[in-house]
């Protein structure tokens, strides 16, 4: 018997090296409980990401070593007055803060590797942005968690051996995920596991001990916590990252390569968005509120950019009214990254986003609003000029002129933000020159846009060495260039005009997609200490009894009601069970030394009816009265599926766990035929035995 995590209420707070190689380690590990098959890549194999991520790795702890001395320097010059140790420690200083601006600038150059994640296809594609996944050492639960059993559920440890290294694993593959749907899967599934975890060992009123240790994605400053939610976050942040890197590396010389980087990098969007919205105080700036609304309107422009592609690669025709979609949407991609550059240049944001990324949406930027006014351009010169031929104008050809016309004066009504000035559209539409002239001050906007996304390009030494964006930015500019020339002429006096702007338009809105934890099913680890609705960390009963029950002509004097556990829901006075020391409201959790916290209410009467002559020994536990009734309420919530952190239903399969005599049903006062409920005790009811309901039955 399984029981599922339920959906909860959750605004977490956060306040108190991952490989990303294809190759992954996919043997189960030798005693897997879960029976998961789910590994972290092998962490020797010399990729190009995984020698990437082990220097980024190395460098996160040199910064961690330099940033320990520089606190230990600082607070040596707070606590000290003599002079000559204040300068001893300044000097000191000067060179840990050296050293830590070095390390950053090499962090960030590594940050900036954009084209260890493209694609190997020979497609010349403007580079998408992808992350690194965030760092973490590693952590060991046993001692924490083998003294959590002993103290809270009261077992022996040492029985639970086998779930605690099935975690340890678990976690250790979470830190090498491959860049490919099987790591996204293990990230997942640590992830889903995590919600088992924090209803199994953190208490609101003790902490576990445990220290989670995590490095920013792009500055490499290390961030300690206690809080689970910190891993959390950290392990959702690893989810979006990595749909960042396989979205960059999809093959979009195709429309299916395509499509699959629109969805990674939706589902990118999505987790960050999901973070922002759910978690809150986060101790490392990658995942601030500032940091993720700008990760977040990466994504989405990305996903516009894709869009454009796609829309590109299907245009076969060279009609006007093609030619002009691709221009707004064009335009459309040029806005999004002008929201992006509003989102970089933020204070917060200005000095920690790398260099390279504010350039390279710049010249994305750039680069698209060219692209707009070349398609513009071409529209103009190119695609309404077959109406000027000769041919056209022979026995029908005015008429046919004409409608050619208006068609195109209605598709250039909502295509200018503004009306161009000068001459009305209609006559600029029939008089070849004057589209010419258009046409030419469109050419001059794309040729001046060009020149500044490769006067952007040019600043940055990390951008100047990516061959592919340098070629696109060459290609685009020299074919404005080409057509401009085709189109000037000797006797042009006049000064080019300003081109219009652009209406910005898409076909296709990105859609920010929320993570799907109910993908990845997940068994509860530790499910063997009982159902999560009563063996939990925020419930509180007593030590284990052991109840030698005697057999008596009369039966046990006991009425038993629910399923995993059983729940003992009266005891006859002066009956076996009374005299034995049984008292209403105690869980069964043993019968003969068989494990019943997961046994059916028929299951039990079984082994109790089938114990030998001389009685038969349970083993019990009393849940608190306030403990109690707080399970209740989370029995509730668990069976309505009312996350707001998992929106899964049930995560992963529905509330399995929860048997049909549902426990939120007990604190419920409802008069019973043939008999009334007379008191309440340890937090369950004291029946009258003259009736008893379907779900209970007396021994």
């Amino acid at each position: 018997m399984m029981e599922e995590p339920a959906n909860r209420e959750f605004d977490m707070s956060l306040s108190d090296g991952a490989s990303d190689d294809d190759l992954a380690l996919t043997l189960p590990t030798e005693g897997s409980l879960s029976g998961s098959i789910r590994k972290g890549c092998d962490p020797f194999s010399q990729t190009q990401r995984s020698k990437l991520q082990h220097r980024r790795a190395r460098i996160n702890q040199q910064i961690n070593k330099e940033m320990r001395m520089r606190a230990g320097a600082e607070n040596l010059f707070r606590a000290t007055n003599n002079n000559k140790v204040r300068e001893t420690v300044a000097l000191e200083l000067s060179f840990v803060n050296s050293n830590l601006q070095l390390l950053k600038e090499e962090l960030e150059e590594l940050n900036s590797n954009m084209e260890v994640y493209q694609t190997d296809s020979d497609t010349v594609n403007v580079p998408m942005i992808p992350l690194g996944l965030k760092e973490t050492k590693e952590v060991d639960f046993t001692v924490s968690i083998q003294d959590f059993i002993c103290e809270h559920y009261g077992e022996d440890s040492s029985l639970y051996d086998k779930e605690i290294k099935e975690l340890m694993e678990l976690r250790q593959a979470m830190r090498t995920p491959s860049r490919s749907q099987a790591g996204l899967e293990l990230l997942m599934e640590y992830y889903n596991q995590l919600f088992y975890l924090d209803q199994r060992f953190f208490s609101p009123n003790k902490n576990l001990g445990v220290l989670f240790h995590w490095y920013d994605s792009l500055t490499g400053v290390p961030s300690c916590q206690r809080a689970l939610a910190f891993e959390k976050g950290s392990v959702l942040f690893n989810i979006a990252a990595l749909y960042t890197q396989i979205g960059a590396r999809q093959d979009r010389s195709e429309a299916a390569g395509i499509d699959r980087a629109i969805d990674a990098f939706q589902r990118a969007a999505g987790a960050f968005n999901y973070l922002k919205d759910n978690f809150s105080n986060a101790p490392s700036l990658d995942m601030s509120a500032p940091s993720l609304c700008m990760l977040v309107r990466l994504m989405v422009a990305q996903v516009q950019e894709c869009i454009f592609e796609r829309v590109t690669l299907t245009t076969r025709d060279s009609h006007f009214t093609s030619q002009l979609r691709l221009a707004q949407e064009a335009t459309r991609v040029s806005d999004m990254y002008l929201l992006v550059q509003q989102a970089v240049t933020q204070p917060l944001m200005k000095d920690y986003v790398p260099f390279s990324w504010a350039s390279m949406v710049q010249v994305k930027s750039e680069h698209f609003r060219a692209l707009s006014h070349y398609y513009t351009a071409v529209t103009l010169c190119d695609h309404l000029t077959s109406t000027d031929d000769d041919e056209e104008k022979k026995e029908g050809g005015e008429e046919k002129q004409q409608q050619h016309v208006e068609e195109a004066e209605k598709a250039f009504l909502q295509f200018y933000v503004n009306s161009p000035a000068g001459p009305s559209l209609s006559q600029v539409l029939q008089d070849p020159e004057k589209r010419r002239k258009l046409g030419k001050a469109h050419l001059r906007c794309a040729v001046i846009r060009h020149e500044e996304a490769m006067r952007v390009h040019s600043l940055c030494k990390i951008l100047r060495k990516m061959d592919i964006l340098q070629d696109v930015l060459s290609l685009t500019h020299k074919r404005s260039l080409d057509k401009y020339s085709e189109l000037d002429r000797e006797d042009d006096f006049d000064e080019t005009a300003e081109a219009p702007e652009i209406q910005s338009e898409t076909h296709q809105k990105p859609d920010i997609t929320p993570p799907e934890f109910s993908t990845v099913q997940v068994t509860d680890i530790f499910q063997r200490l009982g159902p999560l609705s009563v063996f939990c960390a925020r419930a509180r009963w007593g030590s284990v009894r052991v109840i030698c029950l005697q057999r008596r002509e009369g039966g046990l004097g006991l009425t038993l009601r629910g399923d995993s556990p059983v729940l003992v829901a009266g005891v006859v006075p002066g009956g076996c069970a009374a005299e034995a020391g049984l008292r209403e409201g105690d869980y069964i959790v043993a019968v003969d030394g068989q494990d019943c916290k997961w046994a059916k209410h028929s299951d039990v009467v079984l082994m109790l009816k089938g114990g030998s002559d001389q009685g038969v020994e349970l083993r019990v536990v009393t849940l608190h009265p306030h403990d109690t009734q707080q399970a209740e309420r989370r029995i509730f919530m668990l069976s309505h599926c009312s996350d707001k952190e998992n929106t899964r239903q049930c995560l992963l399969g529905g509330a399995k766990g929860l048997s049909s005599a549902s426990l939120m049903n007990w604190n419920r006062k409802k008069k019973r035929e043939g008999g009334i409920i007379t008191k309440r005790l340890g937090g369950t009811f004291s029946l009258s035995f003259g009736s008893i309901r379907d779900s209970e039955a007396m021994y």
